[in-house]
């Protein structure tokens, strides 16, 4: 499963983690503005908004597992499984397959008003990569500077929720997780109010104690719970360095670690965590092994030209020996 957020310090930040229990061999993908697009049912575009993200290149086409334009759109899809619905094409719509969802709107648009505008007569509709790689079953969480929406494509229809805590997980959908928050108004970073007993002197015995009952398990409720709470309450200045390594403890609160999730072949854990920072087109990453935070700036490639270009991920770190002789 998987969790998104948005955060803004002086700059807006976007991001996610990536947890599941085998990699794709993603990579860093720029796609640059002249790379031409050939959608299946909208057909070609040759010119558009430059890109930068993670993702699994086949066939020289970037399947990407999030995203980030060069106006600051950013666009994550997350794995929404059995809720999920894609629809037959229509011809009355823009019919967008569920792997072109995030270069489409990327492509075309550079806020989040103006992909509110693409999605009011978008489908998504029911059709595969290719007869190996069939149609991953998303939602998707598109974030600017100002604002940011949840889209979802169920059987009642494509819906689309305003996301004023700027954070995603998976199932259930997105209307149950805000409601969800209800159960969990008390918790606080500051010390809790004797409210059960206030003629009997209770004392706090720990720090902390405000957000006693906060959810720490690893399924996709209790994750957007911790990720609201953690990313509601975070401190941080404005500097890039605070802004990044705040952006990362926050997806940390949330993180998997192998051997606790255990699923058919093998175990869930947190692949990767990104973190771009929108405005200036740069993006972060760590991987499970490889704890340092790593960068690519979009703005040093020739973003005018029609190749890909992708950095494979620095996967291991080595340790540093402060005292080594």
């Amino acid at each position: 499963m998987c969790t998104s957020i948005s955060f803004k310090t002086k700059d807006h930040y976007f991001g996610r983690n990536l947890d599941y229990e085998f990699s794709y061999n993603e990579t860093i993908t720029i796609t640059p503005r002249e790379y031409e697009f050939v959608f299946r049912k909208l057909g070609r575009v040759s010119r558009h908004y430059a890109m930068i993200g993670m993702a699994f290149v086949q066939d020289n086409y970037p399947l990407y597992y999030d995203a980030t334009n060069e106006k600051g759109l950013s666009v994550a899809g997350l794995n929404f499984p059995k809720s999920a619905h894609y629809f037959k094409a229509d011809a009355k719509k823009d019919n967008v397959a569920s792997f072109e969802f995030i270069p489409y709107i990327l492509c075309t648009c550079k806020s989040v008003a103006e992909a509110r505008k693409k999605l009011a007569n978008l489908n998504i509709c029911d059709e595969n990569f290719s007869n190996v790689l069939t149609a991953s079953p998303l939602h998707f969480m598109i974030s600017d500077a100002k604002e940011s929406i949840v889209v979802e494509s169920v059987k009642e229809g494509l819906k689309v929720y305003d996301n004023p805590v700027g954070v995603m997980t998976n199932n259930p959908t997105f209307d149950f997780h805000l409601t969800n928050l209800c159960n969990y108004m008390s918790l606080s970073p500051s010390d809790p109010t004797n409210n059960i007993a206030p003629a009997i002197g209770l004392e706090k015995y720990s720090r902390g104690m405000g957000g006693l009952g906060l959810p720490g398990d690893l399924s996709s409720a209790s994750r957007f719970v911790k990720a609201v709470f953690t990313l509601q309450n975070s401190k941080c200045g404005e500097s890039e360095l605070e802004s990044v390594c705040q952006f990362f403890h926050i997806l940390g609160s949330v993180s998997q670690q192998k051997g606790c999730c255990k699923v058919e072949k093998g175990y869930e854990y947190t692949i990767y965590s990104s973190c771009c920072n929108t405005t200036k087109g740069i993006y972060y990453y760590t991987t499970y092994l490889n704890s340092q935070i790593v960068g690519v700036d979009m703005h040093q490639e020739n973003l005018d030209s029609k190749n890909l270009i992708n950095y494979n991920l620095i996967s291991q770190n080595e340790f540093v020996l402060q005292n080594k002789r």
